[in-house]
Protein backbone atom coordinates (compact mmCIF):
# COMPACT_ATOMS: atom_id res chain seq x y z
CA UNK A 1 0.00 0.00 0.00
CA UNK A 2 3.16 2.19 1.03
CA UNK A 3 4.74 1.60 -2.13
CA UNK A 4 2.27 1.86 -4.90
CA UNK A 5 1.71 5.69 -2.97
CA UNK A 6 5.33 6.32 -3.47
CA UNK A 7 5.03 4.97 -7.01
CA UNK A 8 2.70 6.78 -7.96
CA UNK A 9 4.11 10.12 -6.39
CA UNK A 10 7.33 9.65 -8.31
CA UNK A 11 4.96 8.93 -11.68
CA UNK A 12 3.95 11.76 -11.10
CA UNK A 13 6.71 13.81 -10.60
CA UNK A 14 8.99 12.74 -12.82
CA UNK A 15 6.06 13.15 -15.70
CA UNK A 16 5.95 16.70 -14.12
CA UNK A 17 9.77 16.82 -14.64
CA UNK A 18 9.76 15.41 -17.88
CA UNK A 19 6.56 18.22 -19.19
CA UNK A 20 8.27 20.91 -18.14
CA UNK A 21 11.39 19.80 -20.06
CA UNK A 22 10.14 19.13 -23.04
CA UNK A 23 7.68 22.47 -22.81
CA UNK A 24 11.24 24.78 -21.88
CA UNK A 25 13.15 22.73 -25.05
CA UNK A 26 10.21 23.68 -27.74
CA UNK A 27 10.32 27.51 -26.24
CA UNK A 28 14.11 27.65 -26.12
CA UNK A 29 13.77 26.29 -29.60
CA UNK A 30 11.33 28.61 -30.60
CA UNK A 31 13.14 31.81 -29.56
CA UNK A 32 16.11 30.90 -31.16
CA UNK A 33 14.41 30.44 -34.56
CA UNK A 34 12.75 33.71 -34.30
CA UNK A 35 16.44 35.07 -35.82
CA UNK A 36 16.85 32.43 -38.66
CA UNK A 37 16.22 32.88 -42.04
CA UNK A 38 14.33 32.66 -44.33
CA UNK A 39 11.73 35.29 -42.67
CA UNK A 40 8.05 34.15 -43.82
CA UNK A 41 5.96 38.31 -43.70
CA UNK A 42 2.95 36.70 -44.95
CA UNK A 43 2.71 33.85 -42.82
CA UNK A 44 3.44 36.43 -39.95
CA UNK A 45 0.89 39.09 -41.25
CA UNK A 46 -1.92 35.88 -41.20
CA UNK A 47 -1.15 35.51 -37.88
CA UNK A 48 -1.59 39.27 -37.10
CA UNK A 49 -4.96 39.04 -38.44
CA UNK A 50 -5.89 35.64 -36.96
CA UNK A 51 -4.74 36.83 -33.11
CA UNK A 52 -5.25 40.52 -33.12
CA UNK A 53 -7.54 41.49 -35.70
CA UNK A 54 -10.38 38.35 -35.53
CA UNK A 55 -10.39 38.82 -31.40
CA UNK A 56 -11.16 42.98 -30.92
CA UNK A 57 -14.38 42.31 -31.03
CA UNK A 58 -14.86 39.80 -28.12
CA UNK A 59 -11.89 42.06 -26.09
CA UNK A 60 -13.78 45.34 -26.76
CA UNK A 61 -17.04 43.11 -25.44
CA UNK A 62 -15.39 41.55 -22.56
CA UNK A 63 -13.28 44.92 -21.47
CA UNK A 64 -16.63 47.11 -21.71
CA UNK A 65 -18.44 44.56 -19.59
CA UNK A 66 -15.77 43.88 -16.68
CA UNK A 67 -15.25 47.67 -16.31
CA UNK A 68 -18.80 48.45 -16.05
CA UNK A 69 -19.54 45.34 -13.71
CA UNK A 70 -16.57 46.55 -11.73
CA UNK A 71 -17.91 50.01 -11.63
CA UNK A 72 -21.08 48.95 -10.29
CA UNK A 73 -19.22 47.11 -7.42
CA UNK A 74 -17.09 50.38 -6.20
CA UNK A 75 -19.76 52.55 -6.60
CA UNK A 76 -21.96 50.34 -3.86
CA UNK A 77 -19.13 50.02 -2.04
CA UNK A 78 -18.07 53.51 -2.01
CA UNK A 79 -21.63 54.89 -1.31
CA UNK A 80 -21.45 53.47 2.45
CA UNK A 81 -18.45 55.28 3.06
CA UNK A 82 -20.06 58.72 1.26
CA UNK A 83 -16.18 58.50 -0.90
CA UNK A 84 -18.37 58.01 -4.26
CA UNK A 85 -15.40 60.19 -5.57
CA UNK A 86 -12.82 57.20 -4.77
CA UNK A 87 -14.58 55.21 -7.34
CA UNK A 88 -13.56 56.69 -10.41
CA UNK A 89 -9.75 56.67 -8.88
CA UNK A 90 -9.58 52.89 -7.82
CA UNK A 91 -11.08 51.87 -11.18
CA UNK A 92 -8.69 53.56 -13.02
CA UNK A 93 -5.78 51.68 -11.40
CA UNK A 94 -7.99 48.27 -11.38
CA UNK A 95 -8.30 48.59 -15.39
CA UNK A 96 -4.62 50.16 -16.22
CA UNK A 97 -2.93 47.46 -13.61
CA UNK A 98 -5.23 43.96 -13.68
CA UNK A 99 -8.44 43.88 -15.88
CA UNK A 100 -6.73 45.15 -19.14
CA UNK A 101 -4.06 42.73 -19.47
CA UNK A 102 -5.54 40.02 -17.58
CA UNK A 103 -9.09 39.83 -19.53
CA UNK A 104 -7.11 40.23 -22.63
CA UNK A 105 -4.51 37.56 -21.47
CA UNK A 106 -7.65 35.13 -20.61
CA UNK A 107 -9.73 35.78 -23.63
CA UNK A 108 -6.89 35.02 -26.00
CA UNK A 109 -6.36 32.24 -24.43
CA UNK A 110 -9.63 31.24 -25.10
CA UNK A 111 -9.94 32.27 -28.14
CA UNK A 112 -6.27 31.99 -29.56
CA UNK A 113 -4.93 29.41 -27.74
CA UNK A 114 -7.53 26.89 -28.34
CA UNK A 115 -7.20 27.94 -32.55
CA UNK A 116 -3.22 27.15 -32.26
CA UNK A 117 -3.85 23.60 -30.55
CA UNK A 118 -6.24 22.51 -32.70
CA UNK A 119 -4.55 23.29 -36.16
CA UNK A 120 -1.48 22.49 -34.79
CA UNK A 121 -2.59 19.05 -33.59
CA UNK A 122 -4.88 18.35 -36.71
CA UNK A 123 -1.50 19.33 -38.34
CA UNK A 124 0.43 16.33 -36.07
CA UNK A 125 -2.09 13.28 -36.55
CA UNK A 126 -2.68 14.00 -40.45
CA UNK A 127 1.23 13.82 -40.90
CA UNK A 128 1.66 17.61 -42.09
CA UNK A 129 4.14 18.19 -39.56
CA UNK A 130 6.06 15.18 -40.69
CA UNK A 131 5.82 16.49 -44.56
CA UNK A 132 7.07 19.56 -43.64
CA UNK A 133 10.15 18.03 -41.78
CA UNK A 134 10.69 15.83 -45.34
CA UNK A 135 10.80 19.26 -47.05
CA UNK A 136 13.87 20.53 -45.16
CA UNK A 137 11.05 22.67 -43.08
CA UNK A 138 11.72 23.78 -39.95
CA UNK A 139 8.02 23.22 -38.37
CA UNK A 140 9.13 25.07 -35.60
CA UNK A 141 10.33 28.39 -37.73
CA UNK A 142 7.32 27.73 -39.96
CA UNK A 143 4.51 27.14 -37.15
CA UNK A 144 5.64 28.62 -34.15
CA UNK A 145 7.18 31.51 -34.63
CA UNK A 146 4.96 33.93 -36.60
CA UNK A 147 2.61 32.55 -33.91
CA UNK A 148 4.65 34.15 -31.27
CA UNK A 149 5.35 36.92 -32.81
CA UNK A 150 2.07 37.82 -33.81
CA UNK A 151 0.95 37.34 -29.61
CA UNK A 152 3.36 39.40 -28.49
CA UNK A 153 2.51 42.24 -30.52
CA UNK A 154 -1.21 41.96 -30.62
CA UNK A 155 -2.03 41.45 -27.52
CA UNK A 156 -0.21 44.25 -26.02
CA UNK A 157 -1.92 46.71 -28.41
CA UNK A 158 -5.34 44.48 -27.23
CA UNK A 159 -4.25 45.31 -23.97
CA UNK A 160 -4.15 49.06 -24.65
CA UNK A 161 -7.45 49.30 -26.37
CA UNK A 162 -8.97 47.22 -23.48
CA UNK A 163 -7.46 50.08 -21.32
CA UNK A 164 -9.29 52.51 -23.59
CA UNK A 165 -12.77 50.69 -23.29
CA UNK A 166 -12.54 50.30 -19.61
CA UNK A 167 -12.40 54.19 -19.35
CA UNK A 168 -15.83 54.15 -21.27
CA UNK A 169 -16.86 51.32 -19.52
CA UNK A 170 -16.65 53.18 -15.91
CA UNK A 171 -18.08 56.44 -17.58
CA UNK A 172 -21.53 54.52 -18.69
CA UNK A 173 -21.95 53.67 -15.13
CA UNK A 174 -20.04 56.44 -12.68
CA UNK A 175 -21.28 59.39 -14.83
CA UNK A 176 -24.37 57.92 -17.17
CA UNK A 177 -25.56 55.25 -14.02
CA UNK A 178 -24.76 57.26 -10.65
CA UNK A 179 -24.43 60.68 -12.23
CA UNK A 180 -20.74 61.65 -11.20
CA UNK A 181 -19.66 64.31 -13.29
CA UNK A 182 -18.07 63.88 -16.56
CA UNK A 183 -15.45 66.62 -16.07
CA UNK A 184 -14.50 64.83 -12.46
CA UNK A 185 -14.56 61.28 -13.78
CA UNK A 186 -11.97 61.77 -16.45
CA UNK A 187 -9.82 63.72 -14.23
CA UNK A 188 -10.15 61.27 -11.57
CA UNK A 189 -9.68 58.18 -13.89
CA UNK A 190 -5.98 59.48 -14.70
CA UNK A 191 -5.06 60.62 -10.99
CA UNK A 192 -3.73 57.30 -9.51
CA UNK A 193 -1.87 56.69 -12.61
CA UNK A 194 1.53 56.82 -14.05
CA UNK A 195 3.84 55.75 -17.05
CA UNK A 196 5.04 53.19 -14.73
CA UNK A 197 1.29 51.56 -14.65
CA UNK A 198 1.50 51.67 -18.34
CA UNK A 199 4.72 49.60 -18.63
CA UNK A 200 3.20 47.08 -15.79
CA UNK A 201 0.23 46.63 -18.39
CA UNK A 202 1.98 46.35 -21.13
CA UNK A 203 4.66 43.69 -19.65
CA UNK A 204 2.28 41.80 -18.30
CA UNK A 205 0.21 41.90 -21.77
CA UNK A 206 3.52 40.53 -23.30
CA UNK A 207 4.37 37.73 -21.09
CA UNK A 208 0.76 36.57 -21.15
CA UNK A 209 1.46 36.72 -25.49
CA UNK A 210 4.21 34.52 -25.12
CA UNK A 211 2.09 32.30 -22.96
CA UNK A 212 -0.64 31.98 -25.27
CA UNK A 213 1.43 31.00 -27.97
CA UNK A 214 3.75 28.76 -26.88
CA UNK A 215 1.40 26.87 -25.22
CA UNK A 216 -0.79 26.56 -27.51
CA UNK A 217 1.89 25.61 -30.30
CA UNK A 218 3.37 23.12 -27.92
CA UNK A 219 0.06 21.35 -26.85
CA UNK A 220 -0.79 21.14 -30.85
CA UNK A 221 2.47 20.16 -31.45
CA UNK A 222 2.46 17.12 -29.46
CA UNK A 223 -0.94 15.88 -29.99
CA UNK A 224 -1.42 12.48 -29.71
CA UNK A 225 -4.47 9.81 -30.48
CA UNK A 226 -6.41 11.04 -34.00
CA UNK A 227 -9.25 12.91 -33.35
CA UNK A 228 -9.76 12.51 -29.72
CA UNK A 229 -6.44 14.00 -29.22
CA UNK A 230 -7.59 16.55 -31.20
CA UNK A 231 -10.48 17.31 -29.15
CA UNK A 232 -8.30 17.42 -26.24
CA UNK A 233 -5.69 19.59 -27.12
CA UNK A 234 -7.56 22.64 -26.86
CA UNK A 235 -9.21 22.13 -24.12
CA UNK A 236 -5.93 21.76 -22.36
CA UNK A 237 -4.37 24.45 -23.80
CA UNK A 238 -6.64 26.91 -22.49
CA UNK A 239 -6.51 25.51 -19.24
CA UNK A 240 -2.76 24.98 -18.94
CA UNK A 241 -2.88 29.21 -20.47
CA UNK A 242 -5.31 30.59 -18.34
CA UNK A 243 -3.83 29.20 -14.93
CA UNK A 244 -0.30 30.44 -15.87
CA UNK A 245 -1.85 33.58 -16.98
CA UNK A 246 -3.01 34.06 -13.44
CA UNK A 247 0.01 32.31 -11.55
CA UNK A 248 2.54 35.09 -13.87
CA UNK A 249 0.28 37.85 -13.00
CA UNK A 250 0.52 37.58 -9.35
CA UNK A 251 4.63 37.34 -9.47
CA UNK A 252 4.58 40.18 -12.33
CA UNK A 253 2.90 42.00 -9.79
CA UNK A 254 5.20 41.36 -6.82
CA UNK A 255 8.36 42.00 -9.17
CA UNK A 256 7.29 45.15 -10.46
CA UNK A 257 5.54 46.96 -7.75
CA UNK A 258 8.74 46.46 -5.90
Amino acid sequence: MVLDFFDKVGTGVLKGVDTTGDFAVLAGRTFVAIFARPFDGKNLLRQFQAVGVNSLPVVLLTSLAVSMVFAVQLAFGFKQFQAEGLASQVEGLAVMRELAPVITGLMLAGRVGSAMAAELGTMQVTEQIDALECLATDPIHYLFVPRLLASMLMVPLLTLISVYIGFWGGYLILVGVEGQSAVVFSSEFYKLLAFRDLRIALYKALVFGMIIALVGCWKGYRTQGGAEGVGNAPTSSVVTSSLWILVSDFFLTKLLLV
